[in-house]
C-alpha cells in the first residue's frame, strides 16, 4: 500500500538526516529520480530541516539579524515544500489519467499529496516524541507523559495511513476524482504583496 511504501521512505529520511543533524547537510536522494520514492524523500527531507529550522529560531537567545536570516529560510522552505507537495500530486494525477471517474463520484477535501504531506509531518512528530520519551536524562514523569502522547501519534499514524489507502483506492476506482489547485501564495510574489510591489516604485 502507497501509505505503507512512503513512511518508510520517510523513516529513511528522517534517518539519514539525524546522522548529521545538521541544517546546512545538504540532501543526498538515495532513490532514482524517475521514482516515486525520489519526490517523497525529498519532500522529508524539506520537512526534517524546516522542523528543526523551527527549533533553532525559537531559542530566546538568538542574535536579531541570525533569526531575521532564518525567517527567510523558513519562508523559502515553506515554498520549496509546497511545491514538492505539487509534484506529488501530479504524479498521482497521471497516474490515475486512465480511470473513468463514476458518475456518482466525490472530491475529497484534500488532494492526496496533501495528506501524504500530514503523514510526512506525523513521522517527524513520532521520531521526536519517542526521542523524549527514551531520554536518560529526563524525568519519569516526563518521559511517561511523551509516552502517552507517542501513544496517541501512533494511533493517528494507522488512521491517516487507513485513510490515505483508501482514497487511492477511489481514485483508482473512479469512486472519488482529484482535483489540485495550485497553491496561489501572495506574500512570495512581489507583484501580489503589497510590501513588495510599493518598494518597487
Amino acid at each position: 500500500m502507497f501509505s505503507k511504501l512512503a513512511y518508510s521512505v520517510f523513516e529513511q529520511s528522517i534517518k539519514d538526516y539525524h546522522q548529521f543533524d545538521n541544517v546546512d547537510q545538504p540532501i543526498n536522494n538515495p532513490f532514482p529520480k524517475d521514482k516515486f520514492e525520489h519526490l517523497l524523500y525529498h519532500k522529508n527531507w524539506i520537512d526534517t530541516v524546516q522542523w528543526h529550522f523551527e527549533d533553532i529560531i525559537r531559542d530566546p537567545n538568538i542574535d536579531p539579524v541570525a533569526a531575521l536570516t532564518l525567517k527567510r529560510r523558513i519562508d523559502a522552505s515553506n515554498q520549496e515544500r509546497t511545491d514538492m507537495v505539487e509534484y506529488i500530486d501530479s504524479y498521482f494525477l497521471q497516474k490515475y489519467s486512465h480511470v473513468v471517474v463514476k458518475d456518482h463520484a466525490k472530491i475529497n477535501s484534500e488532494s492526496p499529496a496533501w495528506a501524504f504531506d500530514r503523514l510526512s509531518i506525523l513521522a517527524l512528530k513520532i521520531y521526536h516524541m519517542q526521542e523524549e520519551a527514551t531520554r536518560d536524562e529526563a524525568s519519569q514523569d516526563h518521559r511517561d507523559k511523551c509516552q502517552v502522547k507517542l501513544n496517541v501519534l501512533l494511533e493517528q499514524r494507522t488512521d491517516l495511513s487507513t485513510a490515505i489507502d483508501d482514497l487511492l483506492t477511489d481514485i483508482e476506482n473512479g469512486d472519488k476524482f482529484m482535483k489540485v489547485y495550485k497553491q496561489m501564495k501572495m506574500y512570495n510574489d512581489d507583484e501580489l504583496n503589497p510590501v513588495l510591489y510599493q518598494n518597487k516604485k
